[in-house]
């Protein structure tokens, strides 16, 4: 929480295909600036802006605070992932599976992409131009820990190769699969970092899933 705006690598920002960030970097000073700091930037430069806000309320002073500060960027981004718990906070108690209040509540007019993560159950998602679900793979949960950071890890991954997957709603399944994959293999293992899947694991899980 102690990252100053002078100690960002400007260059470094300016080369992003994706920038990646999330709430918890607002919710103290200098921190806060710094992130707002580098959005900017990598907006200026092109980049697509993908945001998780990554509830943690024990770490905010309220969650009326932890709701203001999520939302207080919320139209910057191109691209939203947003757990089912997540959108009811947001939304003061939406049904997180009404179509009408994600999009009436949560979808903005410059966002390309609002995924909706359902646990082991897969995802949903959101565009201008078309809306769907993706089921998740089953598998035994050994420790849930890293399993959202696997999934958006492995959908922006897809995403960094293949920039039109926003307009090709195929495309952006195959992507999604990839991520419900990611995260669910992510489970089966302890430990958030130790636990992520090779690529190759992942291709082999689709593959066995697909042929079940």
């Amino acid at each position: 929480m102690r990252l100053h705006e002078s100690e960002l690598d400007i260059n470094l920002i300016n080369k992003a295909k994706i920038f990646h960030y999330g709430s918890i970097s607002l919710i103290e000073e200098p921190c806060r600036s710094a992130q707002l700091a580098a959005m900017t930037i990598a907006k200026k430069s092109g980049s697509i802006l993908s945001y998780d806000p990554n509830l943690r309320l024990p770490l905010w002073p309220s969650a009326e605070a932890a709701r203001e500060g999520i939302m207080s960027i919320w139209e910057q981004a191109d691209l939203i992932k947003v757990s089912e718990d997540e959108i009811t906070f947001l939304t003061e108690g939406g049904d997180p599976y009404d179509d009408n209040v994600v999009m009436n509540k949560l979808f903005h007019p410059n966002l390309k992409l609002l995924i909706v993560t359902e646990g082991s159950a897969g995802c949903r998602y959101y565009t201008r131009a078309f809306k769907g679900r993706v089921p998740g793979i089953k598998v035994k949960a050994v420790d849930t820990t890293g399993a959202g950071d696997a999934f958006v890890g492995g959908l922006l991954s897809s995403l960094a190769s293949d920039l039109n997957l926003f307009q090709d709603e195929k495309g952006l399944r195959e992507a999604l699969a990839f991520a419900n994959a990611c995260g669910a293999l992510t489970v089966t293992g302890r430990g958030a970092i130790p636990a992520l899947p090779t690529k190759q694991a992942v291709v082999d899980a689709l593959t066995k899933y697909s042929a079940s």
